[in-house]
């Protein structure tokens, strides 16, 4: 069964309208509808008052209608009361000021406060529903660190040190691992620890790293502390919270382990002609983060969204595309936000199910042809698809994401782009932890892998030894987990699997026309060029001689045999075409076929256990293999 339906905020409107709410909704085919993720102020109109006549009502109507609920805990914003009676709720950014309330999303994650009137919420609210038949499942807070992660206050700045109290025991661990004798900034007591606030210059990195574990923490333990209640009081539904796709400041590794399915909020561009491309990264990452069971799709816009500088509709059928592209990459739901257009607030631009002029809309019969097809789709659970496997880690991400580097890019933007790169190709690929488990596949890619932790080396190292083809890209394996470097250089842990090692770093820009030249073909070297000493591996590709000084030709893409493996290294970061060109290359060395082969360019394809979805992204009607013609944003599912 795949879930079908959307937000759904009863309470910005008069109750007159809710029937016909129920009566449209059962005519688009919504199956599901999520309540409550906004309703603090609705439900708890003052500390210790509680409002649910209102819900009951509502989720008595949907019930009537034969409409499943995922409730929420409505804990995502505080209402006035709260923050007026309770001040030390809102947060701090790094130059001191307090983000007020007027808008979302403005509590202190690590309030002590916010924690209480929280829990006293989520509380009353599971204790009233947790057998309800209509309630099909648990939506816990909403968007967790969507607008605050990061809060500088003086409260967070005493969480921050309980924090690393519990990560290194004494002062001097903490000293040794960010190497404070630098700057001298010697700590001789945790009470002299600070967030890092606005400060003259570069602040510590190895701090900064773990400020942002920390900020992730705090989230994390939010969530944990919400799906303790609710299972506490005797709820037996499953919980979830919406993700965001890979969002840069939560560890959804971490995070996936406290829920029972992962859900996702997905907006991609209509005006980008790559956020197909994108969205499914985006899909490929939620059906990975936990392998074997099935996703939702909380949220995505039915057409426009309000929130860009300049907001392009989904073109006749988008919506459809993008949806099946969810579903043939892992989702048991496909669900919008929002149902009913909002009259006020900050989004009422945003396109909703049910647009305010109404149900005879281009918009609303798309939604409702949609919920008919998926009426009757039924498919396997996924999982066993891939056999490429990205290496995809936050704390790499929240390290490189620092000044001071040899050159600065963005982490997520490279691993995005080799995964482009494969779904350009139509070869299925799943997103992994740096340790694994890489059983099943022939072939892993590990993008930038700057921060490296000597078990995850341990476990790349013998998925090689084991059989298997490894792929490392520039900066990878720089620094250990603290963001410091190991005795001995660069590429101390992977480097006997890669047969070399780098020695230094070359920051290069575009007009520099550094290239590297492989098969006779030249390629653009851009952001970083490396130099390697080669210590066993053969030298595939080399840096143009014409562009190193002395006219030396150097390593640019290496192969080493190891075990039973192989281990690759590409010393620059390639563009579109290099790494189209290194990944064909990898992918046929290690017998990796496409789930289609042959597909016109803006046609991807899916594999969901024996089924096969075949997704047309473009404006134009195409002619596929077998030589039948697949419409525009038009999709076929063949069962193999």
């Amino acid at each position: 069964m795949i879930w079908y339906g959307g937000d759904y905020n009863p309470e910005q409107w008069p109750e007159s309208v809710w029937p016909e709410d129920i009566d449209l909704m059962r005519r688009a085919g919504v199956t599901l509808a999520t309540v409550g993720v906004f309703s603090w102020a609705r439900i708890q109109p003052a500390e210790g008052e509680f409002d649910f006549d209102w819900l009951d009502r509502v989720i008595g109507l949907l019930d009537d209608g034969g409409i499943k609920v995922c409730l929420a805990t409505a804990t995502a914003s505080p209402p006035p009361w709260a923050t007026t009676r309770y001040p030390g709720m809102l947060t701090e950014n790094r130059d001191g000021a307090t983000r007020w309330p007027g808008s979302r999303q403005h509590q202190a994650p690590t309030s002590p406060d916010y924690s209480r009137l929280a829990t006293e919420l989520v509380t009353a609210i599971v204790d009233r529903y947790r057998d309800h038949p209509a309630v099909a499942m648990w939506h816990i807070n909403n968007e967790l660190g969507c607008h605050l992660t990061y809060d500088y206050s003086d409260r967070a700045a005493a969480a921050f040190r309980t924090w690393l109290r519990a990560r290194y025991g004494d002062i001097d661990a903490l000293n040794d691992a960010w190497g404070t004798w630098f700057w001298s900034q010697r700590y001789t007591d945790f009470e002299q620890i600070v967030p890092p606030r606005l400060a003259p210059y570069s602040v510590n990195p190895g701090g900064l790293l773990d400020f942002r574990r920390f900020s992730s923490d705090a989230l994390l333990d939010l969530l944990r502390m919400e799906k303790k209640i609710i299972r506490d009081a005797g709820a037996t539904q499953p919980l979830t919270t919406n993700f965001i796709g890979a969002w840069p400041t939560t560890d959804y590794w971490r995070f996936a382990e406290e829920v029972d399915f992962v859900s996702d909020d997905c907006y991609p561009d209509p005006r980008d002609p790559e956020s197909f491309r994108h969205a499914a990264f985006a899909r490929d990452l939620m059906r990975s983060l936990k392998p074997g069971t099935p996703w939702i799709l909380m949220e995505q816009a039915p057409n426009a969204v309000n929130w860009r500088p300049n907001n392009a509709p989904k073109a006749p059928g988008q919506m459809a595309a993008l949806s099946m592209q969810a579903v043939a990459r892992g989702a048991d739901g496909v669900l919008f936000f929002q149902w009913r257009q909002a009259a006020a607030g900050a989004e009422k631009f945003h396109s909703a199910m049910l647009p305010h002029a109404g149900a005879d809309t281009r918009t609303y019969r798309e939604v409702a042809a949609l919920g008919a097809e998926l009426s009757t789709l039924e498919l396997p659970a996924p999982g066993g698809e891939a056999r490429v496997a990205i290496v995809f880690d936050w704390e790499s991400w929240w390290a490189v994401d620092q000044p001071d580097h040899p050159a600065a890019f963005d982490y997520h933007a490279q691993v995005l782009g080799w995964h482009n790169t494969f779904h350009e190709l139509n070869v299925q690929v799943d997103l992994v932890r740096s340790g694994g488990p890489f059983d099943g596949y022939a072939l892993v890619v590990a993008p930038s892998l700057y921060l490296l932790r000597d078990a995850d080396a341990e476990a790349l190292t013998a998925f090689v030894a084991g059989g298997g083809s490894l792929l490392a890209t520039p900066f990878t394996d720089v620094v250990d987990e603290y963001d410091r470097f190991l005795p001995g250089g660069f590429t101390t842990r992977l480097g006997p699997a890669l047969g070399l090692s780098v020695l230094e770093f070359e920051g290069v820009l575009p007009s520099d026309g550094r290239a590297f030249v492989w098969d006779g073909v030249s390629y653009p070297a851009d952001v970083l060029v490396e130099a390697v000493r080669l210590e066993g591996a053969q030298v595939m590709a080399a840096f143009a001689p014409t562009d190193q000084p002395g006219g030396e030709a150097r390593p640019a893409l290496t192969r080493h045999a190891h075990g039973s493996g192989e281990a690759w290294y590409l010393a620059t970061m390639a563009d579109r075409a290099g790494r189209l060109a290194v990944a064909r290359h990898l992918v046929g060395r290690a017998g990796v076929e496409p789930v289609v082969a042959g597909l016109p360019p803006r046609v991807e394809a899916a594999a969901r256990g024996g089924v096969v979805t075949l997704i047309n992204h473009g404006s134009a009607p195409v002619t596929l293999p077998d030589r039948s013609v697949l419409a525009p944003y038009g999709y076929r599912i063949l069962h193999q």
